[in-house]
């Protein structure tokens, strides 16, 4: 029995609303295969930076590739081969990008974030922490993950590109003297030895 809508006008819930029929069921099975195996070609063919700790670029683009795939495997409206050129141009757009990014200058400013210091010396760097939009837990649990039980035995914590929270235990190296704290944003005024 139809369920009224409430306009009078018939039932709210189509039978194709449930179930399609099974011909469209089989497009779908067989959409789903293929952007899998496409999606793993894929993959391959970009590296591991596609899969392995992700900044925000890639991260966009893990979305928006999972998205078309999606949409090229449900919709009626987007046509498979629509949906691959779609994949296919993102996949060179991050190659390309990627490319540019390794020779430096203004797409690597523009495409990737710089590491961002969070605390110096065992001291908390509020404003970066606001800017970063890290809370005081996010900062404590990356000290503990580490064993690290008070603020003073961190000589830095700091935001990756990625999202993750580096811990460097404490030391007698200034932050001049660290080669991996090269592109590192801190501020030019750090509290205490710099």
């Amino acid at each position: 029995m139809p369920v009224p809508n409430g306009e009078g006008d018939g039932p709210i819930f189509e039978p194709n609303d449930w179930i399609s029929d099974w011909p469209r069921l089989a497009e779908v099975a067989l959409g789903g295969v293929f952007f899998f195996i496409g999606i793993v070609a894929f993959v391959r063919i970009l590296g591991k930076r596609t899969t392995g700790q992700m900044n925000n670029f890639d991260w966009i683009i893990t979305v928006t590739v999972g998205a078309l795939a999606a949409s090229g495997i449900l919709s009626r409206d987007i046509s498979f081969a629509d949906a691959v050129l779609g994949i296919v141009v993102l996949g060179l757009m991050q190659y390309a990008t990627t490319l540019l990014v390794l020779r430096g200058g203004i797409v690597s400013k523009l495409a990737e974030a710089s590491p961002t210091l969070l605390l110096h010396k065992g001291r908390v760097l509020e404003d970066a922490m606001r800017r970063t939009r890290i809370s005081p837990e996010e900062l404590r649990g990356a000290l503990r993950q580490k064993g690290i039980t008070r603020f003073e035995d961190a000589n830095w914590v700091i935001l990756e590109t990625n999202g993750v929270l580096s811990v460097i235990t404490k030391c007698d190296m200034t932050i001049d003297e660290a080669e991996t704290l090269a592109d590192v944003r801190a501020p030019d005024e750090l509290p205490g030895p710099r």
